[in-house]
């Protein structure tokens, strides 16, 4: 079966290591992602995490495009909530300028850290200013418009615009990327129940999806079945609900909560859940992904690497490509 994969990176720390050496991590598996032929690198966002480098994608694809020739760069994704939607779009008109034809802008809602982390990103915005996710995207959307439409547009004018992507994890952000022509992008890296996947899915085409969805999804290939267990059978998601119903998922109940006390809880519930995770040889990887292909008709998938497999990555995504068909193409 025939479909590209693409690849999702966050920079992740070794214990005792320097952010440096995640980083320059990074760089080599986006030379290598090019080399072997995946489609996309996306780098991630994430705030006051001591695990994880990747906190400004803007910046670090600006790096990644200086070091690489063809693979298209992109961000998975800016946390919007946080920022100007005018700045965002010029920040990537800028980079397409940049590297013509290789820049997506793949935008996330999640704060992306904890409470404190998100009240010291907002701390500029107006007392009390609470403007919906959709109204600040569709702002977002019309400074990306062409100029001829006569109204504020970011500059500079790249040769092509940014390829633009929305992140999101239900029916209503899969209904919102396709009112505004944007490619959806299911992450099931986030929840991978093939019922809220379909139900997703079903919700873009409904609502005349202008482009194929991608389906992020976590993944890794080893060299034998056991050892691919051995890294992702630890794995745990631990989702906390405060008494006000906000919710997200964490990587842990001591996180969980510092997320309650952050947010000034005094009570809060949790439960721990299994991530779905494709693991095994690339064969069984690959025949997961040849099954999600045929059910959901998925074109491009995008990998995402546990963090527990941090030094196996790699690895990884070199067997994944091997013997791929779409990507030795």
């Amino acid at each position: 079966m025939t479909y590209r994969l693409s690849l999702l990176d966050k920079s992740p720390l070794l214990p005792g290591e320097p952010a440096t050496a995640a980083l320059q991590r990074t760089i080599v598996l986006a030379q290598a992602a090019e080399r072997l032929g995946y489609a996309r690198f996306w780098v991630a966002e994430h705030h006051a995490n001591p695990g994880l480098a990747g906190t400004a994608p803007e910046i670090l694809i600006a790096h990644l495009a200086a070091r690489t020739q063809r693979i298209r760069l992109g961000s998975g994704g800016v946390l919007l909530p946080h920022y100007s939607p005018y700045k965002v779009a010029e920040t990537f008109n800028l980079l397409a300028a940049l590297v013509p034809n290789r820049i997506d802008l793949g935008i996330g809602k999640a704060p992306g850290g904890l409470p404190d982390a998100t009240r010291a990103l907002r701390r500029r915005h107006a007392p009390g200013e609470s403007v919906a996710f959709d109204d600040l995207l569709a702002e977002l959307d019309r400074y990306l418009a062409p100029p001829e439409t006569g109204s504020l547009r970011a500059l500079p004018t790249p040769p092509a615009p940014p390829e633009r992507f929305l992140l999101g994890a239900s029916p209503d952000s899969a209904r919102t990327a396709a009112a505004l022509g944007w490619r959806f992008v299911y992450a099931g890296q986030l929840n991978g129940d093939p019922r809220a996947t379909e139900a997703s899915l079903e919700a873009y085409a409904q609502a005349g999806a202008p482009a194929p969805p991608l389906l992020a999804v976590t993944a890794l290939a080893a060299a034998t079945t056991e050892e691919a267990r051995a890294l992702t059978d630890p794995l745990q998601v631990v989702r906390v609900t405060l008494p006000d119903g906000q919710s997200v998922n964490l990587g842990s109940e001591a996180q969980a909560a510092e997320f309650a006390r952050q947010g000034g809880a005094a009570s809060y519930r949790t439960e721990v859940r299994r991530p779905h995770v494709l693991s095994g040889t690339a064969g069984q990887v690959r025949a997961e992904l040849d099954q999600l292909h045929a059910r959901f008709g998925i074109e491009e998938f995008v990998i995402d690497t546990p963090p527990s497999a941090t030094g196996r990555r790699l690895a990884s995504v070199t067997l994944l490509a091997s013997g791929a068909p779409a990507l030795a193409a």
